[in-house]
């Protein structure tokens, strides 16, 4: 009797862990998601914080799209999935809808801002990584085609890289692979790069302002199936690792500019593009954002033709010089100070700002 209940209690146990196991082998999967490379999305409004109608369409597309890569993933076999936004509109919120977001998936958040392409990277976090509403990266002739921010074309070891493979590149330092990227027909020709992947089509690039729609039911039913088909296809895929040191340049293209660094000792500075070496991919990609602040200064340009376009165009230039000059003057004398640094109030972060 003893010897039977022995061997039932074992079973039981060896059931228990057999489940546990299964469990535990379930993929765990992370989505990024961008706005520029939606589905039913044809004007670059959609995507802007500055246009709230249009940015409010943006946002449903955008919840759509993901939310059929979701259910992919999971008809797939997925047993976590897990969304950051890597887009970055200036909204304060994730510019995904939460409550509409499947229940089944739930958003990255610190309480602290974070690099979403670095300080998340850990490995025995997930399985793969998935890319939604992605764009072609800066020259490819996409809708909204650039890479990072407006006029940047980020090189790796001497190759122009699009975002999806930052992505890939950032989790190649722990092993974890992108399975799946889903934009327009431009970005699709600069991945083939990456041929293990699933990729979908949306729609197609006209210029980098339009597109050419394919109808949203069919682009979603093919979101859902190509996820699906990506967890399946996990052990296949191909992690990206970059041999180190790396060798990485900024290039820009107006409105970006790194003009000013040309005359500065040091500086690897050619055609308006910079080149250094880092150790590794998180020196590197935060050398390449530091470029990227300089590159931006570039815009006050087009914020002074756009001043000067208006009728009052020139008063508005000298109020411009003389509140310089009066900044400098009372700091000079003592009469300002910087306000005070404040502690902003407790609030979630949900990756790009």
């Amino acid at each position: 009797m003893k010897k039977i209940v022995y061997i039932l209690f074992i079973a039981v146990i060896l059931g228990w862990s057999h489940q546990l196991t299964a469990q535990q082998a379930k993929p765990r999967i992370l989505i990024y998601h961008d706005m520029e490379g939606l589905s039913g999305e044809d004007d670059p409004r959609m995507f802007n914080f500055s246009h709230p109608e249009q940015y409010a369409k943006g946002r449903e597309l955008l919840t759509g799209d993901v939310n059929a890569v979701i259910n992919g993933l999971f008809l797939g076999g997925a047993g976590l999935v897990h969304v950051v936004d890597a887009h970055g509109s200036g909204n304060p919120d994730p510019d995904i809808l939460l409550d509409k977001l499947d229940s089944r998936a739930s958003m990255v958040t610190r309480d602290a801002p974070f690099r979403q392409y670095v300080d998340i990277v850990a490995p025995n976090t997930y399985d793969a990584i998935v890319c939604v509403g992605m764009h072609a990266k800066t020259g490819s002739g996409g809708f909204a085609s650039h890479t990072f921010t407006m006029g940047m074309d980020i090189l790796l070891n001497e190759k122009s890289i699009t975002e999806s493979e930052l992505v890939g590149y950032s989790w190649g330092t722990v092993g974890v692979p992108v399975i799946f990227v889903s934009g327009d027909n431009r970005l699709a020709a600069d991945l083939k790069t990456m041929p293990w992947i699933e990729y979908v089509t949306v729609k197609n690039a006209t210029s980098a302002s339009s597109a050419e729609l394919r109808p949203i039911e069919d682009a979603r039913h093919e979101l859902k199936e190509k996820a699906t088909e990506a967890v399946k296809k996990i052990g296949r895929a191909t992690v990206m690792k970059l041999e180190s040191p790396i060798k990485a340049a900024l290039r820009v293209v107006p409105p970006a500019s790194l003009e000013r660094l040309k005359q500065v000792p040091g500086i690897d500075y050619k055609d308006n593009t910079v080149t250094f070496t880092a150790e590794n991919f998180a020196k590197t990609y935060d050398g390449v954002i530091a470029l990227i602040g300089v590159a931006t200064s570039g815009y006050a340009s087009v914020t002074t033709e756009v001043i000067n376009q208006q009728p009052n165009g020139k008063d508005l230039s000298l109020l411009i010089r003389d509140g310089l000059m009066m900044r400098w003057l009372d700091y000079e004398s003592g009469r300002w100070k910087p306000e005070p640094i404040v502690t902003p109030p407790p609030r979630k972060y949900y990756g790009a700002r």
